[in-house]
C-alpha cells in the first residue's frame, strides 16, 4: 500500500489493514553539554541567544532520563557535539523503523537550516554501530525533510502521520512512501509557531491523540478526527507557551509531559492516561520539549 492522504474523503482503509509495528523498548538521547540558543531559525528562539541556564538544562535533562528510565525502558546516550547546540533535539535528524522481519532500519534526515546539516552524520555514525541499515532520500529532489519532528508513526502500526510546511516538504513523504511501502497521511501545517509536526500532534495509543486543532488546515483536522475516536485539544497557551502537545506517551498509557500544563492534563486523566510531568523550561527557549528531547528506537 502506497499512497499519500491529504483529505479524509480519500482514506480507502481501516486501522486494521495496517500492518503492525511493535512499539519501541528503547530511547536514544543526546547529551545537552553544548545546548544553547546560539541562533534563531523558529520563532522560540527570539530574544533568547545566550539565554539558557546549562547547569538547569542538564538538571531538566537528567530527570527526563530518569523517567523514562522509571517507565522499563533503555536509555541510549550520545555525547553531544560542540557546535551543534540543536543536537540535543534528537527526533530531528532520523526517521527509524522495523521491518515485517524484525530488520532495524532508519531514514536519515536533510535538515531545513543550516545550522542543523552537521548533526545527521553524527546520528547516523551512531545508527551504524547499533546495526541499523541506513537509507537516504534523493537530495536532489528532496530539499528537506526532519525526521520524527515531523514523520510521527502511529502506535503499533505502519501508519505514518507527515507534517508539512516549514521543516519538511510533501516531495520527502512521497519519497518515503514509495521506500517503504507505506501510506502517509500528510497533515499541511499553518503556524509557523508550531513549526513540526511534533509540537502540534501527539499520538497516545492507536485510539486517542492530543493536538493542538489551530495548527492545522481543515482538511488535516478531518484526517485527524476521521482516524482517532479521541481527540484532546490543548488550548493556545499551553500549546504555545507550556509545549503541552510536544509530549510522548512510549507505551499507550504513560505520558511524559511538560510540567504546569494543568487544562492538558486533566484532559489526559480523564482519558485514564497516567500523567508525568517534568519541566523542560530551559529546552523550551530553542522551541523543543519532551518529544524532541528523545528518538525511540527497537
Amino acid at each position: 500500500m502506497t499512497k499519500i492522504y491529504t483529505s479524509a474523503s480519500q482514506i480507502d482503509f481501516s486501522l486494521t489493514d495496517i500492518p503492525s509495528m511493535p512499539a519501541p523498548s528503547n530511547v536514544m538521547m543526546v547529551k545537552p553539554t553544548y545546548f544553547d540558543v546560539e541562533y534563531v531559525i523558529n520563532p522560540h528562539m527570539k530574544n533568547q541567544i545566550g539565554q539558557v541556564d546549562k547547569m538547569q538544562a542538564q538538571n531538566e535533562w537528567d530527570h527526563l532520563q530518569d523517567g523514562f528510565e522509571e517507565l522499563g525502558f533503555d536509555v541510549h546516550v550520545i555525547d553531544g557535539v560542540k557546535g551543534l547546540p540543536d543536537m540535543v533535539f534528537c527526533a530531528n535528524q532520523s526517521l527509524p523503523f522495523i521491518d515485517s522481519d524484525g530488520t532495524k532500519k532508519v531514514i536519515m534526515s536533510i535538515m531545513h537550516a543550516p545550522q542543523r546539516k552537521k548533526e545527521v552524520e553524527v546520528i547516523e555514525t551512531w545508527y551504524k554501530t547499533r546495526g541499523y541499515e541506513i537509507l537516504h532520500l534523493d537530495s536532489s529532489k528532496v530539499n528537506d525533510f526532519e525526521g520524527m519532528g515531523d514523520a510521527i508513526w502511529h502506535f503499533k502500526r505502519k501508519l505514518l502521520w507527515g507534517g508539512y510546511g516549514f521543516r519538511s516538504s510533501i516531495s520527502a513523504y512521497e519519497q518515503i512512501s514509495e521506500m517503504l511501502d507505506t501510506p502517509i497521511i500528510a497533515l499541511e501545517l499553518v503556524d509557523d509557531k508550531y513549526y513540526h509536526l511534533d509540537t502540534c500532534f501527539c499520538v497516545l495509543n492507536e485510539k486517542n491523540v492530543l493536538i493542538y486543532p489551530d495548527a492545522f488546515t481543515e482538511n488535516g483536522l478531518e484526517l485527524i478526527n476521521h482516524m482517532f475516536e479521541n481527540v484532546i485539544e490543548a488550548t493556545s497557551y499551553e500549546a504555545e507557551k507550556m509545549f503541552a502537545v510536544n509530549a510522548t506517551c512510549p507505551d499507550g498509557k504513560n505520558v511524559l509531559i511538560q510540567q504546569g500544563c494543568t487544562d492538558v492534563n486533566q484532559k489526559l486523566r480523564d482519558a485514564k492516561f497516567s500523567v508525568h510531568e517534568y519541566s523542560t523550561y530551559e529546552f523550551i527557549k530553542s522551541g523543543g520539549s519532551v518529544f524532541c528531547m528523545k528518538m525511540m528506537l527497537w
